[in-house]
């Protein structure tokens, strides 16, 4: 056994493999089992019942929305012993714990042969406000999409667990994106014999609309003053988030996050190697900006063991160190997501993405498949060449020694240096995973150098040959010029583009788009891209004019355009109108292009199905097949239709030979009688077999909806309710649409956030038809609000108060929007006044009517008098804590100040850090005391530089800016 770096806590007690799989492990095969583990854990809170309109929070340099996923605010003080499911995949050499409740991430992997966590071991559950909706875990790895950190990396994800024939087991977990609804399925694998943890991936747009993601495997590993990250030996560069910042590579060669490297190296050689966890004094990022090689790492060399990360460069470019920095400030952090485990480093892996913003595109239906690998490595010291089967590196200090490890066994393998191809040493070794292999050659120097290992059969495993890095300085990016300093119209569509890809939190697409339209209004990749923000907004007939301008340009020389997109955007909208003839028209037009011909079919495919026109449908499928790409929701229509037309056994040996491809497909799995856990994947279901004319059971599927209780994921069933009550009036049952419409309004409306275009179909309906209540008003409305329809949100949430129907959540939303929107200093404070009468014990909206009353101008007085008499309610939120502590300055109580600074528990949050801080100095100072280093309970510790701007001086924010403390609720 090896001994760590840093001493090692007491460690999570793993389980033996059970009876019938122990045998199994011990001829040396691979076994998978599910067994909960009991961990001390320190919980998050509930959710937030308000939804969060977070219009501009700037969150890992995009937009930091949350809506519609409730936001979780606060973690426990103290833990608790929690059991937890797991997932344990095992075989000689590694042991893998997964967990399924925390968005499937693998909490522990564990090197067998060398005793080491070549992944963090966090032996507690201990979030930190740190993920996009609340709480976040350091350690293992968690796997971000499409958005970092991952807003489902708090839920649960459904699993099973596959066996193959040869031997291997993957444990799959698959979620729902909460966002658009797309869905993801990752699958850990391993093999018998191989010390290689295999990512299998499965990205599925089964969305209408084109959507943005990034892919990201945050793997942490434990660190000290030993641990060094290793690149690719081609790396000279290294990028800030969005490449705001450029230093060279492993030698910082100017300042870097505030950090002049160059002059700590004159004072002590070697503090510029940025590789080193040692050297890095603040919170810092750096990724590469490019490389020929698909390898990277981190070694610990006080340990002698490490990891290694491969993944084919093509689709996986991204490679990427993250820290909280080597100092007093990175240590009160590590503190806040660990008891005694020590700080760790983050050595991130991205695909279809090489930076942070960078995001890509998924079509409608198109599936993304890649795979990603991890395994360890002994004591070969860093690599400087790695593939899936071996890692090596080569010591040129002084003679040249190459140690060569691999992830399966390899007798008689062959160790050997060559000089211009000619073999200077050799050495033939039985090699098995944790054993090295040196071959070493007297003589110095790189020139004609090579190192490689083969197997017995004269396979190559791996080879390592100098590289030279590019002499070539990439340039850091720049921001975009204001719309009116952009000379063309293609300049400015292309900016938006970008803005709207890259998801920015501060700057809109939209000057550009309304510029680009001002100079050209035919312009059709405008009028198309305007068309659809109004079509996810709900705006159904602006749209149709935005497409229909589009076409007008697209058409007048050529009936068939090179791009079909306006067309199969049009057919969306013509859809949703009730056109349903002139949306098949649409459709078949877009078909014509090779890129839409996929999404245009299946929209085809299954409107012919809803009327009914079985055949046809099947006919559109069968033009697909073989031509485009996969989608399940294709093959889940055509096993619809089978069934219909009375081919049911052919229907079923369709989904069961498409569930050994996908097998957590939420559609599939319905289809085969399996239903998900998340009760919003069922209502996506639901909706799926009420769009290709499966009313009956879709009606099934929505009531069961109905009948899931409030979830921390979101509740959907009042939702479902409106939903189920328009399909009901659709086939002419009036009654039960007003009954399941009524039933929906008296439900319990917690964590009911409505979002996207179904739920705002349905809704409208009821408000049109006078018969959704003061319920459909507010949910409507909460859904318009998010979706930039402000002015109607207000409306909505005003008419149902005029119902005389009072709920904190509406009395909220409708002071916001009057602050917001209308501008009505009065009436926002009168129904924040209102919201708190009728929940005066919520510290939420005792917060948010404070911040109103700063931006209303109330005196400091005014303001503690609302605060004082329920000090105990001010006490349970951080942000409430932190602004009441600078009123009890005002009003000369700083000795209260101190108490609660010295006795109460701060959790801050990443960006948000400082507040904290500053209300202890305020303190200090108000009591005549020197300034000092805080305590332990505000949970933080002062900078030892100062960070990247993130917003000027005259107020605006950075467009670089990586993330900012304020929510930004209030944003008139």
């Amino acid at each position: 056994m090896l001994t760590p770096s840093t001493q090692a806590p007491t460690t999570l007690q793993l389980p033996d493999a059970p009876a019938d799989l122990a045998a199994r492990l011990a001829d040396g095969g691979a076994v998978a089992w599910e067994e909960d583990l009991e961990i001390l854990t320190y919980d998050a809170a509930d959710p937030s019942p308000y939804p969060m309109y977070f219009d501009n929070r700037v969150y890992q340099g995009s937009s930091g929305r949350i809506y519609p996923v409730p936001f979780v605010e606060q973690v426990a003080d103290e833990p608790r012993l929690r059991s937890w499911r797991a997932v344990h995949l095992e075989n000689r050499y590694v042991r893998l714990v997964v967990l399924p409740e925390l968005g499937g991430r693998i909490h522990i992997g564990y090197d067998k042969t060398t005793g080491y966590d070549f992944f963090y071991r966090n032996n507690v559950i201990k979030p930190a406000l740190v993920g996009l909706g609340g709480p976040w875990i350091s350690g293992g790895i968690e796997f971000n999409w499409p958005q970092h950190h991952r807003p489902a990396t708090w839920l649960g994800v459904d699993t099973t667990i596959e066996e193959e024939a040869d031997g291997a087991v993957t444990l799959w977990c698959g979620d729902h994106d909460p966002f658009a609804r797309m869905s993801a399925q990752h699958g850990i694998r391993l093999r018998p014999d191989s010390s290689v943890i295999e990512l299998r991936v499965r990205l599925h747009n089964r969305t209408a609309l084109r959507q943005s993601f990034l892919w990201w495997a945050n793997v942490a590993a434990a660190v000290g003053d030993d641990y060094q990250t290793f690149f690719p030996e081609d790396v000279a560069h290294v990028a800030d988030h969005a490449r705001r910042a450029i230093t060279a590579f492993p030698c910082a060669d100017r300042p870097y996050y505030g950090v002049d490297y160059s002059a700590l190296a004159a004072e002590r050689p070697g503090a510029d190697r940025v590789d080193w966890y040692r050297n890095i004094p603040v919170p810092t990022s750096y990724m590469i900006v490019d490389s020929f090689d698909d390898f990277f790492g981190g070694y610990d060399h006080g340990v002698g063991a490490g990891f290694v990360h491969w993944a084919e460069r093509r689709v996986s470019p991204g490679k990427k160190q993250w820290t909280w920095g080597n100092s007093p400030f990175g240590r009160a952090w590590d503190a806040q997501l660990t008891d005694a485990d020590g700080p760790y480093v983050e050595l991130m892996a991205g695909v279809y993405t090489d930076n942070q913003p960078d995001f890509t595109w998924l079509l409608p239906g198109e599936t993304k498949v890649f795979a990603q690998y991890w395994y360890p490595i002994p004591a070969i010291g860093p690599a400087h060449q790695a593939t899936p089967d071996a890692a090596v590196h080569v010591a040129r200090d002084g003679a040249a020694v190459a140690r060569f490890s691999v992830t399966s066994p390899r007798p008689g393998a062959v160790a050997r240096l060559l000089r211009d191809g000619v073999v200077v040493a050799e050495q033939v070794v039985d090699l098995e995973p944790g054993h090295v292999a040196t071959v070493a050659e007297a003589v110095a120097g790189t020139g004609g150098l090579t190192a490689e290992l083969l197997d017995a059969a004269g396979l190559l495993l791996v080879r390592w040959e100098p590289k030279l890095p590019s002499d070539v300085e990439p340039a850091p990016a720049e921001a975009p010029a204001a719309p009116m300093e952009l000379g063309s119209v293609e300049e400015l569509y292309l900016t938006g583009v970008h803005l709207e890809q890259y998801r920015h939190p501060t700057r809109s697409p939209l000057p550009y788009y309304e510029e680009a339209l001002r100079r050209d209004p035919g312009h059709a990749p405008t009028n198309v891209a305007l068309a659809e923000r109004a079509f996810r907004a709900g705006g159904y007939e602006a749209a149709l004019a935005l497409t229909t301008t589009a076409l007008t340009r697209l058409t007048r020389l050529n009936a068939q355009p090179l791009n079909a997109e306006a067309y199969y955007l049009h057919g969306l909208i013509l859809l949703r109108l009730g056109r349903t003839t002139d949306a098949a028209r649409a459709f078949g037009k877009a078909g014509w292009d090779a890129a839409w011909a996929a999404p245009a079919g299946f929209e085809l495919a299954s409107l012919q199905a809803r009327l009914g026109h079985n055949r046809a449908a099947l006919r559109v499928l069968d033009t697909l097949d073989g031509v485009v790409g996969h989608d399940t929701r294709r093959i889940a229509l055509r096993a619809v239709l089978l069934r219909r037309v009375g081919r049911a056994g052919d229907a079923d040996a369709l989904v069961a030979e498409a569930l050994a491809t996908d097998p957590l497909s939420a559609e599939l799995r319905v289809l085969a009688g399996v239903l998900p856990g998340e009760a919003g994947t069922l209502l996506d279901v639901a909706v799926f077999l009420r769009d290709c004319g499966e009313t009956d059971d879709a009606l099934r599927l929505l009531g069961l909806v109905e009948a899931a209780p409030p979830a921390p994921a979101g509740t959907f069933g009042p939702v479902a309710g409106y939903v189920a009550a328009e399909l009901l009036e659709t086939l002419g049952r009036p009654v039960d649409a007003q009954a399941r419409r009524a039933a929906a309004a008296g439900g319990d409306l917690t964590w009911v956030f409505p979002d996207g275009l179904d739920a705002h179909d349905a809704l409208t309906a009821a408000v049109a038809r006078n018969a959704g209540g003061p319920v459909a008003h507010h949910l409507l409305g909460m859904l318009l609000y998010q979706a930039g329809r402000r002015r109607e949100a207000l409306d909505h949430w005003e008419a149902a108060l005029a119902a005389g129907w009072e709920h904190p959540v509406l009395l909220r939303n409708a002071a916001l929007a009057q602050f917001n929107v209308a501008g009505d200093d009065a009436a926002a404070r009168s129904r924040y006044d209102r919201a708190v009468a009728v929940a005066p014990r919520d510290a939420r909206l005792r917060y948010e009517r404070d911040q109103l009353a700063v931006r209303l101008g109330d005196t400091e007085a005014d303001r503690y008098a609302r605060l004082v008499d329920v000090e105990d309610v001010v006490l349970t939120r951080d942000d409430l804590t932190i602004s009441f502590i600078g009123l009890l300055l005002t009003q000369g109580r700083a000795d209260r100040a101190f108490q609660i600074l010295t006795t109460r528990r701060f959790h801050p949050w990443e960006g948000g850090e400082g507040k904290a801080l500053a209300a202890w100095d305020a303190t200090r100072a108000a009591l005549g005391l020197e300034p000092a280093d805080p305590p332990a309970t505000l949970g933080e510790a002062r900078p030892v530089y100062v960070p990247p701007v993130a917003r000027h001086d005259d107020g605006s924010t950075d467009y670089f800016a990586t993330s900012l403390p304020e929510l930004l609720l209030f944003t008139r």
